[in-house]
């Protein structure tokens, strides 16, 4: 049975990548310029849902699962309901999963059972990616300014 796609995604990052990000890597200065580049690029709408609200700089990562490397794919514009779903791990336990879940199925058009499944396939990748450690590559950020 193949995946069903979705417009809104869970990204679970690995165990061993938690609290490595751009934000608390780079000087304040650079990741302004980053993040208010991916702003502009999404003319201040929300780039999964299309909202106009405050919007957030989200980091995309793809995953090599067998030379465990994880590598910086760009930074995006979300608004905050997006993004809780993103890290529906935070949110929670922020206690803001039934929020989440709403605007998961909202955005995807699906039902609470495909919900539960795409959450289930996501937690599954992300117990099998945390046996790793992984290491980081950022190369794609000078393309992001």
């Amino acid at each position: 049975m193949s995946q069903k796609l979705y417009k809104l995604n869970f990204q679970l990052v690995p165990d061993g990548c938690w609290y490595t990000n751009l934000r608390s890597a780079l000087p304040k200065e650079v990741w302004d310029k980053l993040r208010r580049a991916a702003y502009a690029r999404a003319g201040g709408k929300c780039a999964i849902c299309g909202a106009s609200s405050r919007l957030e700089a989200h980091e995309v990562w793809s995953y090599d699962d067998t030379n465990h490397i994880q590598t910086l794919q760009d930074i995006i514009a979300v608004c905050p309901a997006c993004h809780e779903v993103i890290h529906i791990g935070r949110t929670s336990l922020l206690g803001r999963e039934p929020q989440a879940q709403a605007h998961f199925m909202k955005v995807n058009s699906c039902s609470q059972s495909e919900y539960h499944a795409a959450l289930g396939e996501a937690n599954r990748i992300h117990a099998e990616r945390s046996r790793y450690e992984w290491i980081t590559v950022i190369d794609a950020i000078k393309h992001l300014f």
